[in-house]
């Protein structure tokens, strides 16, 4: 017996599942299953985008893409074009890529390595006094390059997941700059995982003696664990739930990620699959959570609604100053 919720303007979401399937084996007894996969837009969905794109090419927005070589940095960009946005040609990346020029929607802009990055970006702001700065770059980069926008005073997006974040927000809160910061930009998933604080404020302790597994795979240029599964298990564990982080099973070999993980081939070189399955200490009781992404158009779709969030909060001179993707949820403004 299956109930199934579908909605066809972009995600399609499955819930409650009388079995479940981890490790390829049907549980016959008590379960619950819920499921969220985003695919590729279909052509309704583009014809939407196209038309909700149209409207917002009034936006005089500035926006900077540091990573723009990265495909997660060139999905950004792609939305930012369609969204209206200006975006500057300039991008910061690593020493290696200094001077090389990157095409991205008929676009040539032209990366910076770490040397006189200050110099750069103070030139850019003054040129463009609204700038907001989007990163997608590495972890290692995280708290250099948050730093450097607080420095120079630049609004920023934060994208990039890893790095010292105690840190980073330590530092944007001492600068007093604007800034989202966010591990995971699909608004969607947000959602989830906003209902699933929810549940753990409210019913603390729920799911005490349960056992927890947690599967997540992500692209091989995935260097760092999911940052949606921490923020995920730690509402767990407020759910009574004892679960270390290192006990995710991380995958980002191809072919497991094909046979055991069922990610379709095409989206190999970017997906975002998640798995959270719960069981009781009897083992008669279990529970599985999944979120399926394949592509980066909903991070990067999430993104442009957070720069468009952020650049508001500036012009009108927000109280708060850092934000998450929850917060550009509440707004209600998204397009």
């Amino acid at each position: 017996m299956v109930s199934l919720l579908k909605v066809n303007h972009q995600q399609h979401f499955a819930v409650f599942s009388s079995g479940i399937r981890p490790n390829n084996r049907t549980f016959h007894h008590k379960s619950s299953f819920i499921s969220m996969s985003s695919r590729s837009p279909t052509t309704i969905q583009h014809l939407h985008n196209t038309v909700s794109s149209s409207s917002n090419h009034s936006l005089d927005i500035p926006i900077m893409v540091n990573g723009c070589s990265g495909k997660m940095g060139k999905a950004v960009i792609k939305a930012a074009d369609s969204a209206g946005l200006n975006i500057v040609p300039l991008s910061f990346g690593s020493a290696v890529e200094n001077g090389k020029t990157v095409q991205v929607c008929g676009k040539d802009i032209v990366i910076h390595g770490p040397d006189d990055r200050e110099n750069v970006l103070a030139s850019v702001f003054d040129e463009h006094p609204n700038l907001v700065v989007v990163d997608y770059t590495v972890p290692s980069a995280v708290n250099d390059n948050a730093e450097l926008y607080c420095k120079v005073g630049v609004p920023f997006v934060m994208g990039t997941t890893g790095g010292d974040r105690d840190r980073l927000y330590k530092t944007v809160e001492d600068s007093k700059v604007y800034a989202v910061i966010s591990p995971q930009m699909g608004k969607q998933v947000v959602a989830f995982l906003a209902a699933m604080e929810i549940m753990a404020e409210q019913f603390p302790g729920a799911f005490s003696g349960y056992s927890l597994q947690v599967m997540e795979s992500h692209q091989t240029s995935k260097v760092d664990t999911s940052g949606t599964a921490k923020a995920v298990i730690s509402c767990f564990q407020k759910l009574g739930v004892s679960f270390d982080v290192d006990q995710i099973q991380m995958i980002r070999d191809p072919q497991r990620q094909l046979e055991m993980v069922g990610v379709p081939e095409e989206h190999l070189s970017g997906h975002a699959f998640h798995m959270y399955h719960l069981t009781s200490p009897d083992q008669t009781v279990s529970f599985e959570f999944q979120h399926n992404v394949c592509g980066r158009s909903i991070y990067a779709e999430g993104t442009i609604d957070a720069v468009i969030f952020l650049a508001k909060k500036v012009q009108s001179k927000a109280d708060k100053l850092i934000y998450n993707m929850i917060d550009v949820l509440r707004e209600g403004n998204m397009r």
